[in-house]
């Protein structure tokens, strides 16, 4: 039953922290958000399953997944303000997350890359022998680039532990499933090559536990790969760049939302076992809304890293011609700092001295 209530808990604040980030993108405060409504099923119900250990390559719309490992609002909203306590120092656009600590890659923009590197993270998890799995979440859309047929392939002949999860939400931005494949939806492909698949009802999130906890034993004991078919629903844009309505009604959108949410369904199974009800529901939303609103005014207020992270990170040692481009930055800083406002930034004497750092 304390599951039951943490997943729902889960569901419902990153629901309310989509909302409130995506107001704040409307206002101008961050430059771009992606929101995941309709499919917090999928991300909890799949994280809820897996080790804690386990590496997770995700595409672009798993912070359920995150959050369900500990993300915090904090390190949400950092990441979405760019500030100097964004974990990627503030390179990446917003929602590009990632957790060293959480086993969570940093997300990468171009669609598909995350699908082989996972099948190359499994091969070594498979080698290190400590029962460790590798979990790649992606879209339908996706699964129709090359490098889905490479990741699995090289997966099912290698044999690595590694579960391949489709997040069937209907559409690739625009495009509808009915025109991104026509043969029966994405697990029937794990035929082909010789995997282990099955397809699950996505805003179950019971279903969905259940399904990648199967799988995972299936990795995990005998080294083979895994695909799962989430069926589910995108009830949001594509992102704060997009308008779905203009290539989807809203009385669809909706329905979905109203016959089909995964937040309401775990919900009425809560009250009909007796462990929720609305006075439970307005104290946990309230509670919820106050801390996101809570994180994102400090991550808003914080100031950003000093501009000389822009050159770390990538090189053990800094090569000649990042060097020259920093010292090119720094010479243009001091001939007309006072055109740019530096005060957003760190300098760099409380980067080098962090005891001179305010905050």
């Amino acid at each position: 039953p304390d599951t039951l209530v943490k997943m729902y808990e889960c569901m419902s604040t990153l629901n309310v922290m989509d909302q409130i980030f995506y107001d704040a993108q409307r206002q101008g405060r961050i430059s771009f958000y992606m929101q995941n409504t309709g499919e917090e099923g999928t991300h909890v119900g799949s994280a809820s399953a897996l080790r804690d250990d386990d590496v997770i390559f995700g595409q672009y719309r798993e912070a359920g997944v995150l959050m369900w490992r500990g993300f915090s609002l904090e390190n949400f909203a950092d990441q979405c303000f760019s500030n100097m306590n964004d974990l990627g120092k503030g390179r990446q656009m917003p929602v590009h997350y990632g957790s060293k600590s959480l086993h969570f890659q940093t997300i990468s923009s171009p669609l598909g890359t995350q699908l082989p590197q996972a099948a190359g993270a499994a091969y070594a998890l498979k080698r290190e022998g400590q029962g460790r799995i590798a979990i790649c979440y992606f879209g339908e859309g996706a699964a129709s680039e090359g490098d889905f047929h490479g990741a699995l392939n090289f997966s099912a002949t290698l044999r690595c532990p590694v579960i391949f999860f489709c997040r069937n939400n209907g559409y690739a931005i625009s495009t509808p499933s009915s025109e991104q494949y026509k043969g029966d939806g994405i697990a029937s492909r794990a035929v082909g090559y010789g995997m282990s698949h099955i397809r699950v009802d996505g805003n179950d999130i019971l279903a969905v536990h259940d399904a990648v906890a199967e799988a995972r034993k299936l990795c995990s004991e005998q080294n083979e790969p895994v695909l799962v078919e989430a069926m589910t629903y995108r009830g949001s844009h594509h992102s704060t760049s997009d308008d779905s309505t203009r290539y989807r009604s809203v009385e669809e959108i909706q329905l979905w939302l109203d016959t089909d949410n995964p937040i309401v369904r775990l919900r009425l199974l809560l009250e009909d076992m007796k462990l929720w009800d609305s006075e439970k529901e307005t104290t946990m939303r309230t509670r919820a809304r106050k801390d996101v609103l809570a994180a994102m005014n400090q991550a808003e207020r914080a100031r950003k890293p000093a501009l000389s992270q822009l050159f770390e990170d990538v090189y053990d040692e800094l090569p000649w011609h990042l060097k020259n481009q920093q010292q090119q930055l720094m010479d243009h800083l001091s001939k007309y700092g006072d055109k740019y406002d530096l005060q957003e930034y760190v300098s760099e004497q409380e980067y080098t001295d962090p005891s001179k750092q305010s905050s």
